[in-house]
């Protein structure tokens, strides 16, 4: 019988399957470990991926074991220090070893299971359960969502996608298909050797003729392999979209004097998990981008991020600059739009009034949902003082306070968690 041995590297992928089950079971710690990452990264790397720590009780398996009492004989190999009816002595923990440092008493420990968690297994957690709150379909044309889906079978895949069934029905076809013509001449010749065989004075050559026909054709049809690249089936997946509403998000950003280096790393990074949830969620989803200080200005992406310009303060420059857009390129009865500020509560005192009128009489009315985020370790001055009053009033705005980077994930979670059906 023919042997083949299979040398084919395996693809990095081969474990996709058993790994998603892995993350599914403790995704709470997993979850918990994304949370610390998005606190301690810095702004440029805080989409790549992350290594896991998972501490070793954690994933411990259930075991039986025999309760207490009872009598019970046991085997033990290689005993030979006891005899039947001694007693052994409970060992110490904490003993032998020779490394530096402190003793522990509490006897052996075991190290924490780390592993590395790609980008998008990394965004999809930091993700997860989030969602644009109070969409609603207006004109289908431009923001799509993607959903997958089975989408039959394929020739070519990953291993972890392996459908084993159709690939044995498919290799039990082409064994059958390249032998069966074999297997029947075979059951033809068995049949004459047999009468052959039985026959007196049957002559030996035909008989010697029939038997090498026979051992040869044994031999082509041990020669089909039971199993063959061609053989292979995978299951297919597919991308299916999904269409949903047109959607505009404004991102406006205080950038006055009174925000300091610090102040702005925390706005940077939770626009940046904003952007990376809208991008990575939403197609074709817009993003208006609005820095201020005494004077608002619409700026492209890379200048929202790092551009180094500052003055005074006047938050409602930036309101009046959102209405003007809003008004002249996204129709409220075309568009969903929503709205995003973050600052450290900082404003000309009678400017505060002013941004409640503006967001009362021309603003909130329009909008699908309006957060905002203050970054402060001061007590809240008149800005949150006149937000907090909007809140009462109007169900589609949300007021956050952020005093470190510890609180931007879970500000960022509560913001836009998806809402109960």
């Amino acid at each position: 019988m023919a042997n083949f041995i299979d040398r084919r590297l395996n693809a990095k992928g081969k474990s996709t399957v058993n790994r998603q089950r892995f993350i599914e079971r403790y995704k709470k710690q997993i979850k918990q470990a994304v949370s610390d990452a998005v606190t301690r990264r810095s702004v440029t790397d805080i989409d790549k991926g992350e290594k896991v720590s998972i501490p070793t009780k954690d994933i411990s398996e259930p075991m039986f074991r025999q309760g207490k009492g009872g009598v019970r004989e046991r085997v033990h190999p290689g005993n030979d220090r006891f005899n039947r009816g001694d007693k052994i002595d409970r060992q110490k923990g904490g003993e032998g070893g020779s490394g530096q440092g402190e003793a522990s008493d509490s006897g052996e420990g075991d190290d924490d299971f780390v592993f590395q968690i790609s980008k998008d297994e990394y965004l999809e957690l930091l993700f997860e359960d989030l969602e644009l709150p109070n969409l609603q379909k207006n004109r289908l044309n431009k923001l799509v969502e993607y959903q997958i889906y089975r989408a039959g079978f394929t020739n070519d895949g990953v291993p972890a996608n392996i459908n084993i069934v159709r690939s044995l029905r498919s290799s039990l076809a082409r064994r059958i298909a390249m032998s069966a013509g074999k297997k029947k001449q075979l059951a033809v010749y068995e049949a004459e050797l047999e009468l052959l065989e039985n026959t007196p004075g049957a002559k030996a050559e035909a008989i010697l003729e029939l038997k090498e026909k026979i051992s040869e054709l044994k031999k082509q049809i041990a020669k089909v392999p039971f199993i063959d690249t061609f053989d292979l089936r995978f299951n297919n997946f597919a991308k299916r979209e999904k269409p949903s509403s047109q959607a505009v998000m404004f991102c406006l950003m205080d950038v006055s004097g009174s925000m300091d280096q610090a102040t702005k790393d925390m706005a940077k990074r939770f626009y940046i998990l904003l952007y990376l949830f809208l991008t990575r969620t939403y197609k074709n989803l817009e993003v208006v981008y609005i820095r201020h200080h005494t004077q608002a200005k619409e700026v492209d992406e890379h200048e929202f991020f790092y551009s180094q310009e500052t003055g005074g303060t006047i938050v409602s420059s930036a309101l009046k600059l959102m209405h003007e857009i809003q008004q002249d390129r996204y129709p409220a009865n075309e568009w969903n739009i929503y709205a995003a500020q973050a600052s450290d509560g900082d404003n000309w005192a009678d400017d505060s009034p002013y941004c409640r009128d503006l967001l009362t009489n021309k603003i909130l009315p329009l909008v699908r949902y309006f957060s905002y985020i203050e970054i402060t370790h001061r007590s809240h001055q008149t800005l949150w003082n006149e937000y907090e009053k909007l809140q009462q009033s109007f169900d589609n705005i949300a007021v956050q306070h952020i005093k470190d980077a510890g609180d931007i994930y879970p500000v960022f979670r509560e913001l836009f968690r998806k809402q109960a059906v």
